[in-house]
């Protein structure tokens, strides 16, 4: 391997978005722990140790993660997972836009007052 090889690697290290860590590979693409440690073990993936006050995980490379999804469970599973993964980040956003949105403090009307999301209370 070159050293510009070597640096092009590096930089895709380094680069947002290119890589995730394994916890995050189970849980946007359906993999199970094994098959990582087993794709590693193949040398399907390369992997980097790292930790997070403490809390070891294993990055890996966006990538090749998802060339092993679509290897092993085909392009149609690994963009209906992807779409779940958007549609959650989606929603979420929609949540905190409507949190934001609505009055902090209780609107009352007569004797019934009504919560944030328009329920009566008390």
């Amino acid at each position: 391997m070159t050293n510009s090889d070597r640096a092009d690697l590096d930089s895709e290290w380094q680069c947002k978005g290119a890589t995730l860590s394994d916890k995050t590979a189970r849980k946007e693409l359906g993999l199970t722990q094994d098959e990582i440690v087993q794709a590693i073990r193949a040398g399907k993936l390369q992997y980097r140790r790292n930790s997070i006050h403490g809390n070891p995980f294993l990055r890996l490379l966006r990538r090749e993660v998802e060339a092993l999804v679509t290897k092993q469970h085909g392009d149609d599973y690994l963009k209906n997972q992807q779409a779940k993964t958007e549609l959650a980040l989606v929603n979420r956003e929609l949540k905190r836009l409507k949190m934001a949105t609505t009055p902090a403090r209780k609107q009352c009307l007569g004797q019934w007052c009504l919560d944030p999301a328009g329920r009566r209370t008390g």
